[in-house]
């Protein structure tokens, strides 16, 4: 028995509603959770990021245990006191990295040995070493340890991870003792039918919540939502579903209307650090030689203050001039913006008007960054 939980509110279509009950305060679903692989949500301050509507946030095993290692998170608190987080912390398990560093790794059946890439010593991850130091870390929501294939891929590929991805699954659930909830990932890469058997045998081993990883990594939008609306209805109703590194803000519309509750990308932050902005009208790039003399801020009506405040001229000013406030500005504007797309939908399904909600968004979007009038 875990200290997770989690209740279905309202459904419109596949779409829900809902909350996450985890040791560390409630979290509601529709939900975004920003990216802070290394115990930091990169430009953001935990109290920013509580202000811009986040319940919950990301951290990676991989990048943790290299640096500063688990064992001395642990020693310290554990990583909600480490990072000065009180609220609810999902870990990936290091697989992505599996993908993303395969120059630097060799995979057997035991688990992954990793060339350090900060100063190439030989690190060991297992499937149980995965769900381990993601106890020590104090995760309300860890994952197994998988393998991501970059697709476009074989089917003899894409099958391998799979089946090595389950074998994975059940003996990190089988050592799972930790506080929170451990979540299974589907695998299968764009074969619908390999995806349909790693759902089913991820069902019987018995997980938290469930999510589906291998998306977002090289495929077309088209596969992504195929699979997406094949998988998400098909899994558990009274488990959270988790879409993992997707994606831009229709992304995410397109996949709660298809069932998903959890999503995490690093878009927002990233974006914001290259100068774009994500706002109601489409992304604004504020590198754009335009916004030097316009005084409009980025959105009036928005919840977040400095994207109320600020002026598009000044905007275009830090973000020419390389100053580090325009890229914490920014991240900070998308990560709000981010939430505030996920309030809007919670709202929506709520009140049975999912179908209105997608519409308008979608219409304000296609407006893209139009000039002063």
């Amino acid at each position: 028995m875990t200290a997770l939980s989690f209740r279905l509110i309202a459904t419109e279509g596949a779409a829900r509603c809902g909350e996450i009950v985890t040791p560390h305060g409630p979290v509601a679903t529709p939900a975004f959770m920003p990216v802070g692989t290394q115990g930091t949500v990169k430009g953001l301050a935990p109290q920013t990021l509580r202000a811009a509507g986040a319940d919950i946030v990301l951290s990676n095993t991989y990048h943790l245990m290299l640096r500063p290692g688990a064992e001395r998170v642990a020693a310290l608190g554990g990583l909600h006191a480490f990072m000065r987080w009180p609220h609810a912390i999902l870990t990936d398990s290091g697989g992505f990295q599996v993908m993303s560093l395969s120059e630097l790794r060799k995979i057997d059946e035991k688990g992954v040995t990793f060339r350090s890439h900060l100063d190439g010593a030989m690190v060991e991850l297992s499937p149980e070493r995965a769900v381990e130091i993601q106890a020590l870390l104090g995760s309300d929501i860890a994952m197994q340890l998988d393998e991501c294939v970059k697709l476009p891929a074989t089917r003899a590929d894409i099958e391998r991870a799979m089946r090595l991805s389950l074998r994975w699954a059940e003996r990190g659930r089988r050592v799972f003792a930790a506080k929170g909830g451990l979540f299974g990932i589907v695998q299968g890469g764009d074969d619908l039918g390999l995806r349909r058997e790693s759902l089913r045998a991820l069902v019987d081993i018995g997980f938290d919540g469930y999510a589906i990883g291998g998306l977002a990594v090289g495929e077309s939008q088209e596969v992504t939502l195929r699979v997406v609306g094949e998988v998400a209805p098909a899994l558990p109703a009274q488990s959270p579903r988790y879409l993992m590194g997707v994606g831009t803000p229709e992304n995410l519309l397109d996949a709660v209307v298809r069932g998903v509750d959890m999503f995490d990308c690093v878009l927002p932050t990233r974006n914001g650090r290259h100068g774009v902005a994500f706002t109601r009208h489409g992304p604004v790039s504020l590198k754009n030689a335009r916004h030097a003399t316009d005084p409009r801020p980025l959105d009036e009506e928005s919840n977040c203050a400095a994207a109320r405040t600020y002026s598009r001229a000044y905007l275009h000013h830090l973000v020419k001039a390389n100053e580090m406030l325009g890229a914490m500005l920014l991240s900070e504007i998308n990560v709000a913006y981010y939430q505030e797309l996920m309030a809007g939908l919670r709202i929506a399904i709520a009140q049975g008007r999912l179908a209105d909600f997608a519409a308008e968004a979608k219409a304000g979007w296609a407006q893209g960054d139009l000039p002063p009038r």
